[in-house]
């Protein structure tokens, strides 16, 4: 199986885990209140802690991926392994100052989150410290195997980390609970000390395999050219500047997050005066939860556009004149992938919400404008790496920057208004102008012809037509509500209509247009295991 199997495998399987192991956890924290509570708890812990983490690792592992790839590439495979040598010890020291700064400013995140106990916040928050101080190396090893083309290490240390992970969150909360009866509270703070754990079996991991290549990474020494590497400090300021964009590119969703967690509670309690608890459980249910199910959804827009940025990036460099062109598959390719899924489970809001967490008409609401949500943000995010796959990398950073800018400006307004559905729009509003400003810098730079898009937009409008009309009238006979009877209405609904889309594409030609084929079973062979 190829390394690309590996690193795509990986990816997508520690998401799904990600999410399938909420429906035993929850289960085990007790009443839908505890429930809340503890998904509130967990939440707020993990935002910062996403930041820091995209702080910390967003751009500069993969920027010295490529610097090593280019010298080994030129045979210089000692001027590869000093680089790495100097760069790991950055990320070790990025890892040890994000640390600190995370456990200081914990008290002051605490105090700002919507959760009605601030020292069990900051315990949470500072319980994922060591995490922060490993994973920037960690990231940075991953990036050396990357730069040497060995993506097999990459995607297996994601599987240990999250498997690991989840299955420490298990044990550790049905021992807590069931075997020393304490509250949800001590499981909450060993599930977001799992982070740790998993990191540590990656690094581990990771450290085998490093052990396993030693004589290769012998051989590729005694082969290389002899070592002229010049100014180390100079090549790593590049690096950095090089990085700053993508580290903020990488760090938009979680910064947005990060305000929709921090002005929340100002605008419900100190505006509106309503209680800590009241705001707690709004709070779980427009954030806390549907965020687990979304980020699968961004995921996939961000797995889509990086299939075609290589392309991208080697027709921008040798000055070729289809670059409007794959901008279109690129974009047919996220329509035809994203949008039925947004579709599919934003009529399926009710049952999802009901699987996963506990059932309620409101949560379902919240999960629907979510999920219309994350299909703006996949948008936003996909046209913001176009733009860097064009050395538009400043342009994306001013982009993004300015939408947070607006998210800013319009959150306390919207929510005051609307409370967490304000929070959704807020955001929504944000990336769909960083959308446009990217998607119009670059039809104005290369002429791209987004008429292309049409059939393609068309059907998924037929096609959301059919499945909100299907959705209506079975609501109307029957309305699952137990956990069980909804998974199985959501499957079954969601086969359905997954093969109504298919048929849709195949009878319209948008599936061949897109992929060259029609889409069905006969028509695959997958590469990987060829």
């Amino acid at each position: 199986m190829s390394g690309s199997f590996w690193l795509s495998f990986g990816s997508i399987f520690s998401r799904v885990l990600g999410i399938l192991y909420l429906i035993p956890w929850l289960a085990m924290m007790g009443s839908p209140a505890h429930q809340n509570a503890a998904q509130a708890l967990f939440n707020t812990s993990y935002t910062p802690y996403a930041l820091f983490i995209a702080l910390g690792t967003a751009g500069f592992p993969s920027a010295v991926a490529r610097r090593v790839a280019f010298y080994n590439g030129e045979n210089k495979f000692l001027n590869a392994k000093q680089l790495a040598k100097v760069g790991f010890g950055i990320m070790l020291i990025s890892g040890v100052i994000c640390g600190i700064v995370l456990y200081l400013i914990a008290p002051l995140l605490a105090a700002n989150s919507p959760v009605v106990s601030q020292e069990s916040s900051i315990i949470s928050i500072r319980v994922l410290v060591p995490a922060i101080v490993i994973l920037p190396s960690m990231s940075f090893v991953r990036g050396w195997f990357q730069g040497n083309q060995d993506m097999k290490p990459y995607g297996v240390s994601q599987l240990w980390e999250q498997f690991v992970r989840v299955v420490f969150i298990l044990a550790a909360t049905y021992i807590v609970i069931n075997v020393f009866h304490k509250t949800y509270v001590h499981a909450v703070y060993l599930s977001v000390m799992a982070a740790l754990i998993g990191a540590v079996a990656s690094y581990l991991y990771l450290g085998l395999y490093f052990q396993k290549q030693r004589p290769e990474y012998a051989e590729k020494s005694r082969n290389s050219k002899p070592y002229d590497l010049e100014g180390t400090k100079r090549i790593f300021k590049m690096i950095a500047i090089e990085t700053v964009p993508f580290i903020i590119v990488g760090s938009g969703i979680s910064i947005s997050q990060l305000v929709d967690q921090l002005v929340f509670k100002q605008v419900m309690q100190n505006i509106l005066h309503h209680t800590a608890l009241y705001t707690q459980n709004i709070y779980t249910m427009f954030s806390a939860n549907p965020t687990k199910i979304t980020t699968v959804v961004v995921s996939l827009a961000i797995a889509v556009a990086e299939t075609t940025l290589p392309i991208l990036a080697a027709s921008r460099t040798a000055g070729r004149n289809d670059i409007g062109d794959l901008v279109v598959q690129n974009l047919n390719m996220l329509v035809f992938a994203l949008v039925p899924i947004v579709t599919i489970l934003s009529a399926l809001s009710f049952e999802t919400n009901g699987v996963f967490f506990p059932f309620s008409f409101l949560g379902g609401r919240y999960l629907f404008w979510n999920l219309i949500q994350s299909l703006i943000l996949g948008m936003a995010i996909n046209s913001l790496t176009l733009l860097q796959a064009l050395h538009y990398s400043k342009k994306a950073m001013y982009y993004l920057i300015t939408g947070l800018v607006l998210k800013l400006i319009i959150q306390v307004p919207l929510v005051t208004l609307l409370q967490g559905f304000g929070a959704i729009l807020a955001t929504g509003i944000a990336f769909g102008l960083v959308c446009f400003l990217s998607l119009r810098e670059i039809h104005k730079e290369f002429k791209v012809d987004f008429t292309k898009l049409g059939a393609n937009i068309l059907v998924n409008i037929v096609f959301a037509v059919i499945v909100g009309f299907a959705i209506s009238g079975l609501h109307r006979v029957m309305l699952p509500t137990t956990k069980i009877s909804a998974f199985l209405f959501a499957a079954v609904f969601g086969l359905v209509a997954l093969l109504i889309y298919l048929a849709l594409t195949n009878a319209t030609g948008v599936s061949k247009r897109v992929f060259t084929k029609k889409i069905g079973y006969k028509y695959f062979k997958y590469k990987h295991f060829e």
